[in-house]
C-alpha cells in the first residue's frame, strides 16, 4: 500500500484478530501503526525499507494459536426502538423480539475501528443477525444509534451519514477525549448490550450567567481572550481557511483517528527551522492567501510554502499614520507589537505555512495540536478576533538563514509518481493505461480529506463490494462512477472502494500544493525520472525519501 505501508489479506475475522494481536504484542522492527479491518491488516512502517522487511516477515508469522478474546467487558444500555428493527426481524426471520434477544444475548468483540473515532466494528458469537446494508444510506444517523451491517454491530459515536440498519439507541458516550481511553469500546474490548426502557434525564437548572458555551470542535477548549495572552498572534482575517497544524497524531488508527497534520510537511518543517523551532512545532496552514495576523508583543515569524507577497503594516504612530514594508518568503523576520502581516494570493502552489517562534500554543489532543477536519478533533478553524499564544517550542537560540524554496505547481501539469495499489487488479490494462495517459483536473470539491479529480472515468473489470480495509494518505480510490479521489492527511482510515494506485510518500507534499483547477498526471514510479522530464509541458519535481524525512 504505497511505499511505507503493507496490506495483509487474510482468510477471515479470526486470522485478522490473530495477526493484530501478534503485531500489538510483539511489534516488528520499523512498525509504526496497525489497523485491522474486515479481511485485512494494514501495517504502517517508518520507511520504505522497513515496509519491505515487514512484508517479508508477515508471511512467516504463525496465526494458528487461538486468539484470547478476554478484553475488558463494556456494558451498553440500549433502547431497542430503531427505525429498521422490524425490517431486520423480517430479514433474519427472528421477528422484533427475536432480534432484541439475539443482539443482547451474546457477547460482541470489537475487532477493529474505522469510519469515525469511536466507531468500533463488533463481531458476535454467532451469525444470526447477518443483514445487508440499506440500499439507500441515510444522510444523517443520530449519535448513539445502535446498528447492524453484514455480520457486524456498531454504535454511531456522532451524527453522520450511514447505511447500516438501525435497531436501537444508547446514551453511552462512545468517544470522549476527556477520558484516558477516549473510545468506550476499543479493539479487543468485549461488549454486552443490555436492553433498557427509555429514560429521560432531567438536568439541574443552571443560571444563565453561569452557563458556558460549548466548544464547537471536538477535543477543543474555548480559545483564550486577548487579555490571557502575553505574547502571540491576533487573527485579523483568517482568509479562506486557516488551521493550526503540526506533523500530526500518529499511532491512533485503532481508535479510528487519522494522522491529520500539515499537508506539505516539508514547508512546515522549513518554517519552523527558520524561526528556531522544533520541526514538529505547531504553525498555521492557510490556503489561497488572505490571512492577516497582528502581533501581540514582538514576534519572530517565517512564511513558507506557496509563494505570495508578504506585507507588514505598522501600528499607528502618535499622529495615527501607518507605513508598510515588504518581507520575503522563506526567511525569518520580526513582527513588532501591533504590526499586522498580510499574505497575498499565491503566485503558484496552494498552501502556505506561517511559523511563530515558540510555536502556536494550543491544547494537545492525542499528542498533537493538529486540526482533523474530518473527525472534528483538534482546534477549530481560525476566526477573526481570536488570539493564539506563542509557546515554548523554540529549540535554538538563533533563527535560521533564508532558504531557497522549491518550485510549486501552477497552471501546467504536475507529474506525481505512483505505485500500483493493492486493488489494481480490479481494473484491466485499458483502465490502467487510461489512468496514466490522461491529465486529471483538481475539482473545487477537494479538501484536506481528499482531492477529487475529473477526467475520463475509469471502468472496473470487477464488480461487487470491497470489504472495508485500511488505507493511507496518497491512496487513489476509485468509486463506482470511475473518477479517482486522492486521499490526503484527513482521510478516513478505512475505505470500501478499490485503490488503483498510491502516490509515493515523498511526493505527498507536492500533491498538496496543486491548486484547484490544476492538472495532475500520474506515472508509475518504476519509470525513470529522465523519461518523465522529457514529457510535454510538465515540470519535474523529484524528492528522495531521505530528503522528505529531513
Amino acid at each position: 500500500m504505497g511505499t511505507r505501508a503493507v496490506l495483509a489479506e487474510l482468510s477471515g475475522t479470526q486470522d485478522v484478530l490473530a495477526l493484530q494481536a501478534l503485531l500489538l504484542e510483539k511489534p516488528l522492527p520499523g512498525q509504526q501503526d496497525v489497523l485491522a479491518a474486515a479481511e485485512t491488516v494494514l501495517v504502517r512502517a517508518d520507511s520504505p525499507a522497513s515496509a519491505r522487511r515487514i512484508a517479508a516477515r508477515l508471511l512467516q508469522l504463525d496465526l494458528t494459536a487461538p486468539v484470547q478474546l478476554d478484553g475488558e467487558l463494556v456494558v451498553i444500555d440500549t433502547v431497542y426502538d430503531g427505525e429498521d428493527l422490524a425490517e431486520v426481524g423480517r430479514l433474519t426471520g427472528l421477528g422484533t423480539e427475536g432480534v432484541i434477544a439475539a443482539h443482547s444475548g451474546q457477547i460482541w468483540t470489537v475487532a477493529f475501528a474505522g469510519f469515525a473515532p469511536g466507531f468500533g466494528y463488533m463481531v458476535g458469537e454467532n451469525q444470526q443477525l447477518e443483514v445487508p446494508r440499506r440500499s439507500s444510506p441515510r444522510t444523517a444517523v443520530p449519535a448513539g444509534s445502535v446498528a447492524l451491517a453484514g455480520n457486524y454491530s456498531a454504535v454511531y459515536p456522532r451524527r453522520s451519514p450511514g447505511g447500516w440498519q438501525l435497531i436501537g439507541r444508547t446514551n453511552a458516550r462512545m468517544w470522549d477525549l476527556d477520558r484516558d481511553q477516549p473510545a468506550l469500546a476499543a479493539p479487543g474490548h468485549r461488549v454486552q448490550f443490555r436492553p433498557v426502557r427509555d429514560a429521560v434525564l432531567v438536568a439541574e437548572p443552571v443560571a444563565e450567567s453561569a452557563a458556558a458555551p460549548a466548544a464547537e470542535h471536538a477535543g477543543t477548549v474555548p480559545e483564550p481572550g486577548a487579555g490571557d495572552v502575553a505574547r502571540g498572534l491576533r487573527i485579523v482575517s483568517p482568509g479562506l481557511q486557516s488551521l493550526i497544524q503540526d506533523l500530526g497524531r500518529h499511532g491512533h488508527s485503532a481508535l479510528g483517528v487519522s494522522a491529520a497534520g500539515a499537508l506539505d510537511r516539508a514547508s512546515l518543517r522549513r518554517a519552523n527551522r527558520l524561526v528556531g523551532n522544533a520541526p514538529a512545532a505547531a504553525g498555521i496552514e492557510t490556503v489561497a492567501g488572505g490571512l492577516k495576523v497582528q502581533a501581540v508583543a514582538d514576534q519572530v515569524l517565517a512564511v513558507t510554502g506557496a509563494p505570495s507577497a508578504l506585507s507588514i503594516e505598522s501600528a499607528p504612530d502618535s499622529d495615527g499614520e501607518t507605513w508598510h514594508r515588504a518581507v520575503p518568503m522563506a526567511a525569518p523576520f520580526a513582527l513588532l507589537d501591533g504590526e499586522t502581516l498580510s499574505l497575498g494570493a499565491p503566485q503558484s502552489g496552494f498552501r502556505s505555512y506561517l511559523a511563530v517562534r515558540g510555536g502556536v500554543d494550543t491544547a494537545l489532543v492525542l499528542g498533537s495540536r493538529s486540526t482533523d477536519t474530518m473527525s472534528g478533533i483538534g482546534p477549530a478553524p481560525l476566526a477573526a478576533g481570536q488570539v493564539l499564544a506563542a509557546g515554548g517550542e523554540a529549540e535554538s537560540g538563533v533563527v535560521g538563514a533564508p532558504e531557497l524554496q522549491p518550485d510549486y505547481p501552477g497552471t501546467g501539469v504536475t507529474v506525481l509518481d505512483v505505485v500500483p495499489g493493492p486493488r489494481a487488479d480490479w481494473f484491466d490494462q485499458a483502465a490502467l493505461d487510461s489512468f496514466t495517459a490522461q491529465d486529471w483536473s483538481v475539482l473545487p470539491q477537494s479538501n484536506r480529506v481528499g482531492m477529487r479529480l475529473d477526467g475520463t472515468p475509469l471502468q472496473r473489470s470487477r464488480q461487487g463490494e470491497l470489504p472495508s480495509e485500511g488505507t493511507v494518505a496518497g491512496a487513489l480510490q476509485v468509486p463506482p462512477e470511475g473518477l479517482p479521489v486522492l486521499f490526503l492527511a484527513d482521510h478516513p482510515i478505512t475505505g470500501g472502494y478499490p485503490v488503483i494506485a498510491v502516490v509515493v510518500d515523498s511526493q505527498l507534499d507536492l500533491a498538496a500544493q496543486v491548486p484547484i483547477g490544476g492538472k495532475i498526471r500520474f506515472r508509475w514510479a518504476e519509470h525513470s525520472a529522465t523519461e518523465r522530464s522529457a514529457e510535454h509541458g510538465t515540470t519535474e519535481h523529484v524528492t528522495t525519501e531521505e530528503e522528505a524525512s529531513n
